[in-house]
């Protein structure tokens, strides 16, 4: 029973930190301030106990870099006078995630004795698969939606979406399918590994990985890119088109074709019998289905992607941006500007919600650089520290670098929750003090 109780504050712990929410008895704070203030309140009391101890020269580099982009979006903002701070806080946003990330770890290693990024990984595939799962079940079930509806509220909960999609409790839209996408991405990079796992794991993260396909397609295409660079690194890893595939790898195969084989032909079923289903699996495969019946692949969201693409028209705006980021003329945001003349858009400022091109109307090349060199540092930061699982740390980087192509959301708080882990795993955990200890 105390084993079951441990996993499930585990999901939960991990699941406020991975997805926050704002419940309605406490509005204004999310989960993941909650655990952030936690965090470092236990951070402090460490550092106070070994007198010592300084912070990691990891931390203090990427502590630089976020600065860097608050100081660049203070520079802009000073410099085209609007009142946009998009990204003024982005220095405490980081270590708002980093002291949520410690306080999960510490969790971790509290409860299970060690904590490794092997650990970490399996926290984040559970939580992503329950929540994709969630999301289901609140589709075909209205009184959980409704029961979700009365304790979770605030901008927060991403779930009240007009088109009607599919939301788990705090998970919806791009910003769960880059989540989705990098959680997709570490499952087939420990896929890949098969003859180190036993039936049962290989079985697990099998259905845990199809599950987050289905449904996070479902949630999010955006779920597709992580997907997608998963399968051909599982693909080039295992050699599937070569003769010399050893027995692990074949039974690997193996055991997927015998899972299509059982779920293929319930979602044709679901998909002639159920309209709900009908509706999520075409809006979630919408190109498959598009490339299936006219041969092009065509969706929606492309095409919406493609009107926006619209680049700056004059070098000031290249080098600093304009200063906006949000939609300056929106009287419900903090950023509106009633001072703006310039031309009306919908959505976002110059009408685009495409990542790198909102950066660059934001804060010009000099802060998408530093940003782009930000998450770059992240990421090398992990591979340096975990080289065993250096190319799993360059696709979650790939994934990042691919989505900004669409949005404008960052996954840092991926590499987050590793950067707060030791060189050693289940050695030392507390990674942000230079000079601590092993456990």
């Amino acid at each position: 029973m105390y084993k079951y109780l441990v996993h499930i504050i585990s999901v939960i712990l991990t699941s406020f930190y991975f997805f926050p929410i704002e419940t309605v008895f406490l509005p204004g704070v999310n989960t993941k301030m909650a655990l952030a203030g936690f965090g470092l309140l236990i951070l402090g009391k460490r550092l106070a106990q070994r007198r010592d101890a300084g912070i990691n020269k990891d931390f203090f580099v990427l502590s630089l870099l976020a600065l860097g982009i608050s100081l660049i979006s203070l520079l802009t903002m000073t410099i085209n006078n609007t009142p946009d701070a998009s990204f003024l806080t982005y220095f405490v946003s980081m270590w708002v995630w980093m002291g949520g990330a410690y306080t999960v770890v510490r969790w971790l290693d509290t409860a299970y004795g060690y904590v490794n990024v092997c650990l970490v990984c399996n926290q984040l595939i559970a939580v992503c698969v329950i929540q994709c799962l969630i999301a289901w079940t609140k589709d075909v079930y209205p009184p959980l939606q409704t029961w979700v509806d009365s304790f979770v509220g605030g901008e927060a909960f991403m779930g009240n979406t007009k088109e009607a999609r599919l939301s788990g409790i705090g998970a919806a839209l791009d910003v769960a399918g880059l989540r989705f996408s990098a959680v997709s991405v570490m499952i087939g990079y420990i896929l890949s590994k098969v003859e180190e796992l036993s039936h049962k794991q290989v079985v697990t993260y099998l259905a845990s990985f199809l599950i987050i396909a289905v449904i996070g397609n479902m949630m999010s295409r955006t779920t597709t890119v992580g997907v997608g660079l998963a399968l051909v690194y599982w693909i080039y890893s295992t050699n599937l088109f070569s003769l010399k595939q050893n027995i692990k790898n074949q039974k690997l195969w193996l055991w997927l074709g015998g899972i299509l084989c059982v779920v293929i032909p319930v979602f044709i079923y679901l998909y002639f019998a159920n309209d709900t289903f009908y509706k999520n699996i075409r809006f979630g495969f919408e190109g498959f289905f598009s490339l299936w019946e006219t041969g092009k692949w065509q969706t929606n969201s492309n095409d919406i992607l493609l009107n926006m693409v619209v680049f700056p028209d004059n070098w000031v705006t290249w080098l600093i941006g304009d200063g906006y980021a949000a939609n300056p003329m929106d009287k419900t945001l903090s950023s509106f500007d009633p001072y703006y003349t310039g031309p009306a858009y919908h959505g976002y400022y110059m009408g685009t919600d495409i990542g790198y091109l909102r950066y660059i109307f934001y804060f010009g090349l000099v802060g998408t650089f530093v940003f782009v060199l930000f998450m770059w540092r992240s990421s090398w930061t992990c591979i340096h520290r975990f080289k065993d699982y250096k190319m799993m740390f360059l696709m979650i980087l790939l994934v990042n670098y691919i989505g900004w192509f669409k949005v404008s959301t960052d996954i840092f708080l991926v590499f987050a929750i590793f950067l707060v882990l030791s060189k050693e795993d289940g050695v030392q955990t507390d990674n942000i003090l230079e000079n601590e200890q092993s456990c």
